[in-house]
């Protein structure tokens, strides 16, 4: 059963049309990445999942709960992080998320064993008494990641959480959000770091112009490109006959002898890197070394869209 169920948001700002018949679902624990161009209509339909903005038609559940008609409950369901978030510089960490343990009506027994939680899971405890104000951006958005998981929300809705940071700050939000999905958390996060994306979402939604292009696992989405994988493999009994041999299997574009292996280039759309493996040692192959390349996300991304907003 899907936790959260869009179909066919329509979102208009004045005569501008910002999303036009978005339609998906998502499982509960599932890690759905939204990728677009900037004014595609991924913030703007993550602020209606968060209650903040009314859609002019179309169905939008959480949980089988009515979004637009229930925003108080549902608020307690969810944790929003935009992309720029409001912190009160005058305030220490701790004193930060006291005020919003406060704000989501913790019960005050509850508070300090919640907040020590979320400082230690986002790495934040040494600086449990620092001014907000003196954190580096990257831990500013950890805190602000912290703060959205006080309440154990049962959706995180997280928009651009790694603009703007530098490579390393941009690491451990990565590993902090690869820890909330082991912990089970449904999670919808856009950017258009897409290679970072791929590495822990489950399913991808790629919209562009205020229109869903495609939705699906990754591997969906490679087979519906039919984009080639290139496969490395060293073969200890490589001969000419092998390399015929490997050449006829199904599913291969290619296979080119290198200096200590074979780059295999195959299509995605006809089998996976698994089957080939079976199939080259059913054909007599000896193989030392199996190694797959990660297929480019990015080309996927520039193969179903066209650079238009809405």
């Amino acid at each position: 059963m899907s936790f959260v169920k869009i179909q066919n948001l329509r979102v208009s700002y004045g005569q501008l049309k910002a999303v036009r018949g978005i339609s998906f679902e998502i499982p509960q624990g599932e890690v759905f990445g939204f990728i677009g161009p900037n004014g595609a209509g991924k913030s703007t339909t993550i602020k209606v999942l968060a209650t903040l903005i009314r859609p002019n038609a179309g169905v939008v559940k959480i949980g089988g709960i009515s979004v637009p008609d229930n925003p108080m409950k549902i608020r307690r369901m969810i944790g929003y992080m935009p992309d720029y978030f409001g912190t009160y510089e005058d305030l220490t960490a701790a004193e930060y998320l006291h005020f919003f343990a406060a704000a989501y009506q913790l019960p005050r027994a509850d508070r300090e064993r919640a907040i020590g939680d979320v400082l230690t899971l986002t790495d934040l405890n040494h600086k449990a008494d620092a001014a907000v104000d003196s954190l580096s951006r990257g831990m500013k958005q950890r805190l602000g990641l912290a703060r959205v998981l006080l309440h154990d929300p049962d959706l995180l809705l997280l928009d651009e959480p790694a603009s703007g940071l530098d490579p390393r700050a941009r690491i451990e939000v990565r590993e902090l959000l690869k820890a909330l999905k082991a912990m089970g958390k449904t999670i919808i996060i856009s950017s258009h770091i897409l290679h970072e994306l791929a590495q822990f979402c489950t399913r991808i939604g790629i919209v562009e112009a205020g229109k869903l292009v495609t939705e699906g696992s990754l591997d969906d989405i490679y087979k519906q490109l039919g984009l080639l994988q290139v496969i490395h493999v060293q073969v200890l009994n490589l001969d000419d006959s092998m390399i015929a041999r490997i050449r006829g299997l199904p599913g291969v574009e290619s296979a080119d002898p290198q200096a200590d292996r074979v780059a295999i280039r195959m299509r995605a759309s006809e089998t996976g890197a698994e089957v080939l493996l079976e199939d080259m040692m059913r054909a007599g192959c000896r193989i030392r070394m199996f190694q797959p390349e990660a297929m480019d996300m990015e080309t996927a991304f520039m193969k179903l869209t066209e650079g238009k907003t809405a």
